[in-house]
């Protein structure tokens, strides 16, 4: 079978998949210690005869798949068809991943969204507005369940109705951090949450570098929102470009701590992008249209007097201010909102430009 589910009642398949489970508590912590030689073989047998793996006992194996069956976990070994090209061919591939959701979208185009966890306001909007575009324009969205940026980017794929995939660093049985539970239910439900690491296994701070080698394995792109300069996002990031995936990086306050990491990638080479149409270019993919809500009519005075000026030409933001006869910083977070309602974009110029007007 493509993937293995702890819900069947065939011995047989019963039996595979906790020899497959006994790979993966051998393996699991130490994945690169896996022959490369083996790793496109699909005997079973070949797998069980690696130093260290030794089966479960009847009762054990039992209590495991009863686990896995309650929280709706199913398996997919390195031998299933389904399991992804683009994490196979990593050095350090998984032998077994735990998925709970729709494994194939482990195989769709990706693009991966990390950041800060004390994102700023600024770099939530940012991630959410970059995932929900992504995501329209039919690309899953990957990140890792963390607070803040991750937390955005997924709840962004969600709203666009697109695919998420959340990588867990612990156990398929728990949710880390555990206020994220309902968003990992909400992920599962529309996208899948996969770890590599067996059942019992808690969120222990050196298993995150292994959880973020799958992020930027698993994804065409990765987009770094915020993060210090020293942050675990930086590591997925350089990690990235090391497997030979685009990096991109959000610019952000050059005061900010959270804008000293995306500067540093800039700097170091990675492409500055200001919104997904600039991703979607570098992917060779067409931007979807602005979502409904940017034909619909707009209540509040101030965004549909930005909107009415600017639908006479495109101007710079200190233009703008000008032509309304109010401060630049007043206007900051309604033209926020107009670009993650898809009604106005800023040109690579400095120019904001709209999209599609509402009725006014």
């Amino acid at each position: 079978m493509d993937v293995l589910d702890p819900r069947e009642r065939d011995p047989a398949l019963r039996a595979r998949l906790l020899a497959w489970l006994a790979v993966q508590r051998a393996y699991a912590l130490a994945p690169q210690q896996i022959p490369e030689a083996l790793r496109a073989s699909n005997s079973l047998d070949a797998w069980l005869a690696l130093p260290g793996v030794r089966g479960y006992a009847p009762a054990e194996g039992e209590r495991l798949l009863a686990t896995l069956a309650r929280h709706a976990v199913r398996a997919l070994p390195i031998a299933s068809p389904l399991y992804p090209e683009r994490l196979r061919r990593l050095p350090d591939a998984p032998a077994l991943l735990l998925v709970r959701g729709t494994a194939a979208l482990l195989s769709v185009r990706a693009v991966a969204i990390v950041g800060a966890r004390a994102a700023t306001a600024y770099g939530s909007a940012m991630a959410r507005r970059l995932a929900f575009d992504l995501a329209r324009a039919g690309l899953a969205v990957i990140s890792g369940l963390a607070r803040g940026i991750d937390a955005a980017a997924h709840e962004g794929a969600l709203e666009a109705g697109g695919a998420t995939l959340a990588f867990q660093a612990c156990g398929p049985e728990r949710t880390y951090p555990g206020a994220h539970r309902g968003l990992a239910d909400r992920i599962a439900r529309q996208g899948a949450v996969v770890t590599e690491f067996p059942v019992g296994t808690p969120p222990l701070a050196g298993y995150f570098p292994l959880r973020n080698r799958l992020i930027s394995g698993s994804a065409e792109a990765v987009v770094v929102v915020e993060g210090r300069e020293r942050s675990g996002s930086l590591v997925t990031a350089r990690r990235a470009a090391d497997q030979g995936v685009d990096v991109f990086a959000v610019p952000g306050p050059v005061d900010s701590p959270t804008s000293a990491g995306p500067h540093a990638l800039i700097r170091d080479g990675a492409k500055l992008i200001r919104d997904a149409g600039d991703v979607l270019h570098e992917l060779k993919l067409t931007a979807p249209e602005p979502a409904e809500e940017a034909r619909a009519p707009l209540a509040d005075p101030l965004l549909r007097a930005i909107l009415r000026t600017l639908r006479k030409e495109p101007l710079a933001r200190d233009a703008l201010a000008a032509r309304l006869a109010r401060p630049p910083a007043e206007l900051s977070a309604s033209l926020l909102e107009l670009e993650l309602q898809g009604r106005v974009r800023e040109d690579r110029d400095g120019r904001l430009r709209v999209l599609r007007a509402p009725p006014l």
